[in-house]
């Protein structure tokens, strides 16, 4: 593996994982700009048209920096994808300090590989971890680190409207311990891959939802605001049980009283009546979405009435549409919904609702410069 310090110079980087770029005056047109983009993407063998939401395509580089009590944070290195290697000691194993980002880096209309809003995921991060009594990763070396992962991976990186590298920050406690107790030692690190629609329909198709009312994903004064490792795999028994009776997911309700909307097992939830869009609150059980956000400032920005608050699900019955977000998902027309056996059907069979296709066409066009960036939400890589 190699040594070398991570955090240098975005031109060293890119000469050290892609061809040398083409010079500015070979780029001043989408197509020259494609012609080098495919050039790149040759060597990674991917079949652009296949790609699902999983490993398939993982990319050959990650990054790894490792954090001891004597010396913080090291500065961080690129290594090949394949395994870390702890003890059976390690406290991520026995009482589960772990927290993880989601990201994606795309192709843009402007040939260039771009990342969105990693600022904010690096915000929640340092939340994260300081929820989960582990050292923060200062922010400027997380978005250091996810832009060199991304330079040391462009062949991964698909053709525009094919897909995206998503990218898997990871922090874990892995200095072995036997009581409970904070760990020794943590490492941060974070691998990618080449990637698809999240669900199986494509990303445009509308998925049916069944509200849970059996199991609670969080409660208040828990542990729902926190993108950790643990909140997730509990998620499973419901979600795993919806899909065997054909819903694609299931959507929470609060723990307390049963009545409002949480979120989805991954993603957030947004109802719309007329031309107003209601989200539930941040109030510490739901996670604050990258992308939840952006839609909260995107819809503001073009005119609707949006508020953060209480949802109940009665009212979500009710509703026009329901769309979820997420970075994975991006944005996801919700086709139905059911509760205590009565199915809410929100748009046509296969036909995604006009909000959600509104927000998820803009929201996309930014995140791939076909739109202005008014926001100032897209980081260039290269």
């Amino acid at each position: 593996m190699s040594n070398r310090p991570l955090l240098q110079s975005r031109a060293q980087c890119l000469r050290r994982c892609c061809p040398p770029a083409a010079p500015r005056s070979r780029l001043h047109t989408i197509a020259a700009a494609a012609t080098v983009a495919g050039e790149r993407r040759s060597k990674a063998n991917i079949d652009w048209d296949t790609l699902g939401f999983g490993l398939k395509d993982v990319a050959g580089s990650m990054y790894v920096s490792e954090w001891t009590q004597d010396k913080g944070w090291d500065q961080g290195k690129l290594v090949p994808y394949g395994p870390i290697t702890i003890m059976p000691s390690a406290q991520v194993l026995n009482y589960g300090q772990a927290i993880f980002e989601g990201m994606k880096a795309q192709e843009s209309s402007k040939g260039r590989v771009v990342v969105f809003r990693p600022d904010q995921n690096a915000a929640r991060f340092k939340a994260g971890a300081a929820r989960m009594s582990m050292p923060s990763v200062p922010e400027e070396q997380f978005v250091e680190a996810v832009k060199a992962t991304v330079a040391a991976n462009l062949d991964y990186v698909p053709p525009i409207g094919k897909g995206s590298l998503y990218l898997r920050p990871l922090l874990l406690g892995t200095g072995p311990i036997l009581g409970l107790g904070p760990a020794p030692s943590y490492t941060f690190t974070i691998f990618a891959a080449a990637v698809g629609a999240y669900f199986k329909g494509g990303q445009l198709t509308p998925i049916d939802l069944l509200v849970e009312e059996r199991f609670h994903r969080a409660a208040p004064g828990g542990m729902g605001g926190t993108k950790a490792a643990g909140n997730y795999s509990p998620v499973l028994v419901t979600q795993l049980e919806a899909k065997k009776n054909g819903f694609a997911d299931v959507v929470y309700l609060d723990a307390k009283t049963d009545t409002y909307l949480e979120e989805v097992s991954s993603c957030n939830i947004f109802v719309v009546k007329g031309r107003t869009i209601k989200t539930p609150p941040l109030q510490g059980t739901i996670l604050p979405g990258v992308t939840r956000r952006s839609i909260v400032e995107l819809a503001r920005s073009r005119g609707y009435d949006v508020h953060e608050e209480p949802v109940t699900v009665h009212e979500a019955m009710e509703a026009d549409e329901v769309f979820t977000t997420g970075t994975a998902v991006v944005v996801s027309s919700v086709g139905s919904m059911t509760y205590r056996g009565q199915r809410k059907q929100y748009t046509e069979p296969g036909q995604a609702g006009k909000v959600a296709l509104e927000m998820y066409a803009n929201l996309t066009d930014i995140q791939t410069e076909r739109a202005e960036d008014k926001f100032g939400w897209v980081v260039p890589i290269n």
